[in-house]
């Protein structure tokens, strides 16, 4: 099974469950900026009990392993469960989308697009930016920092600057954020 059938069955699953959900992660930051290898799926889920229920239900019935229990932690907690398609070697993250004003602003923002030929809810390049610099401050990821990198470098005129300035210093990011300012090659992205 190819990443776009794998991609195109987890969303089927979700919109099927009735469970709103925006792509991030390293396949967002892929489609804004420069592809790289992954094995994973990154989705924010806001979901309920019920709809959860159905989720877990048709990633069985898809015949990935998903854990019940912990799909319903991940629920009470804004935690992340896991769906693995064992005999292709593919998971997807599915996070409980979090009650912040980030979390919620960037959710509302999300758009759709077309990723490996399948219409996703994705998030903006601007918030895929912001928590790629959360990712950074949180695990000192030079993966992360490099993916911002490369997002500044694509992204050009249309980041919308105010937006994602006003981000960092609520999420106080300011030092995430002038590192990777620093390290773009010769653009000016302030």
């Amino acid at each position: 099974m190819s990443l776009a059938e794998f991609l195109r069955q987890v969303v089927e699953v979700l919109e099927d469950a009735g469970i709103p959900y925006m792509l991030t992660g390293s396949l967002a930051s892929a489609y804004y900026a420069t592809p790289r290898a992954t094995q994973d799926i990154d989705l924010v889920i806001d979901a309920g009990a019920e709809a959860l229920e159905r989720a877990v239900a048709g990633f069985s019935e898809a015949g990935y392993y998903v854990d019940r229990g912990a799909a319903l932690e991940a629920l009470e907690s804004h935690g992340q469960f896991k769906a693995i398609d064992a005999s292709a070697g593919w998971k997807v993250d599915l996070i409980s989308r979090k009650d912040c004003a980030f979390s919620r602003t960037e959710f509302e923002r999300r758009e759709t697009a077309s990723l490996l030929g399948v219409d996703v809810s994705l998030a903006s390049l601007e918030d895929v930016l912001i928590a790629k610099l959360e990712w950074s401050k949180l695990g000192d990821s030079e993966l992360q920092r490099r993916d911002v990198v490369q997002l500044l470098e694509r992204a050009g005129p249309r980041l919308d600057m105010p937006y994602v300035e006003r981000w960092v210093a609520a999420l106080d990011l300011s030092e995430e954020w002038d590192d990777a300012k620093q390290r773009v090659s010769g653009d000016d992205v302030s």
